[in-house]
């Protein structure tokens, strides 16, 4: 394949967010890798599929992007498909719902291991090949109105998307100079399967019907509607294209006018 086609890698691909990133970057014309953890291998084989009958180029790989060892054999592989990097999506994530008494130290070390330290492991794997390729490129992670304040039944969860935000603001820092940019996107309520499963944890602890979670935060959405993947998979598109070049240390809240930082 030709170094001229514009490649990407796409963390969390199998449903929800990074589903609809990894389909919109295929549409924009780029070679995709799509990730997720071997659970989910079915739905990620889906939805690479899917992009194939559309016309888009891409291939699988599965990993968990909080071991560095998996990461470096993702960005390997894409390397030896593709020949090179050039735009890095770390958007695999996890919600951990509870009450910060109720929130164990495991389950933070968990919420830190693959919000921060998956996102770390991407970064760094990508930037050493962008760096020897000399032709810049896009680091891109997933944030979360969660970046910007805090939240009930959410403390592990903000912690570690307080914490990507501040590092992509020093990596943005650091590798300016090699043309590489860093940002982050920071959905609000998007309907995926991770907000469903908050909505059921909240309500079946408080006693209240599915959905009401959902109905509760409506109002405060100033469009009127919750989002859907294909929002915020065109804020992607716009931070992996050349018209984002001078774009970098930002956090781009996509969130239908909740919280307008």
């Amino acid at each position: 394949m030709s170094t001229e086609v514009r490649t990407a890698i796409v963390t969390g691909a199998a449903q929800g967010i990074g589903r609809g990133i990894a389909q919109r970057l295929a549409q924009d014309g780029l070679a995709v890798t799509l990730n997720d953890i071997p659970g989910n291998r079915e739905a990620l084989e889906r939805t690479a599929a899917e992009i194939g009958r559309e016309g888009g180029t891409c291939r699988t790989s599965t990993g968990d992007v909080s071991v560095p060892a998996d990461v470096d054999r993702m960005a390997a592989e894409h390397i030896a498909a593709y020949g090179g990097i050039d735009v890095m999506v770390a958007n695999a994530g996890i919600a951990v719902t509870a009450h910060f008494v109720d929130t164990t130290a495991e389950e933070l070390d968990r919420a830190l291991a693959i919000n921060v330290r998956g996102v770390f492991n991407c970064y760094k794997a990508a930037s050493r090949q962008m760096i020897e390729q000399g032709r810049g490129g896009r680091l891109i992670a997933a944030g979360s109105v969660s970046a910007h304040k805090g939240g009930e039944w959410q403390c592990a969860y903000v912690a570690s998307k307080f914490a990507v935000r501040g590092f992509n603001q020093t990596v943005a820092l650091e590798l300016a100079q090699y043309g590489i940019t860093a940002n982050i996107y920071s959905p609000g309520i998007i309907k995926t399967p991770m907000w469903d499963e908050l909505d059921e944890i909240v309500t079946t602890q408080e006693g209240k019907p599915r959905g009401s979670q959902w109905d509760k935060m409506l109002p405060f959405i100033a469009l009127g509607r919750t989002g859907v993947p294909e929002d915020v998979a065109r804020v992607v598109s716009f931070l992996a294209s050349e018209d984002s070049a001078y774009v970098t240390g930002q956090s781009i809240v996509v969130d239908g006018g909740v919280y307008m930082v």
